[in-house]
């Protein structure tokens, strides 16, 4: 049996031991049809950096990518009438989080939506991220700054 070594602590708990990083890069999202984003597979040259970061998310509704300004500049002339917004910085919660964690992110958006700060929560495997409009930074960092044990 593998033990999980965040069963017994409370969402706030984690959070008041989590590191919140900022990304350096400015990330924009796009929202395309799922025929858009094949046609956009076709072409290699649109592909993301390598050890850029980026994500792709792929529903029955439509293909969300975030990628890092820089990459989104590389095939915006090929995302035709696509949804785009851009503006985004990302925060991460530098704490391996166990599947039984329940609350992180919940907390984290309470937080955030008393400060009116309006979030794009995305989970990696072992980590949780959010993702604020630029502009809303300095405002979610101070939010976040009297729960957190770490911002950076």
């Amino acid at each position: 049996m593998i033990s999980d070594p965040n069963s017994n602590i409370s969402a706030q708990e984690l959070l008041r031991s989590a590191r919140v990083e900022v990304a350096p890069e400015t990330f924009t999202l796009i929202s395309l049809s799922r025929e858009h984003f094949v046609r956009l597979l076709d072409n290699s040259d649109l592909s993301p950096r390598v050890g850029a970061p980026f994500t792709i998310f792929y529903d029955r509704y439509e293909v969300t990518l975030m990628l890092d300004q820089a990459d989104f500049k590389t095939l915006e002339h090929a995302v035709g009438d696509a949804r785009v917004e851009g503006g985004f910085r990302m925060l991460t919660f530098d704490l391996v989080l166990e599947f039984s964690v329940v609350g992180f992110i919940a907390e984290v958006s309470r937080i955030l939506a008393e400060a009116k700060i309006s979030i794009l929560p995305l989970s990696a495997f072992s980590r949780d991220h959010v993702l604020i409009k630029q502009e809303h930074m300095a405002a979610a960092l101070k939010a976040l700054g009297e729960y957190a044990g770490d911002l950076c």
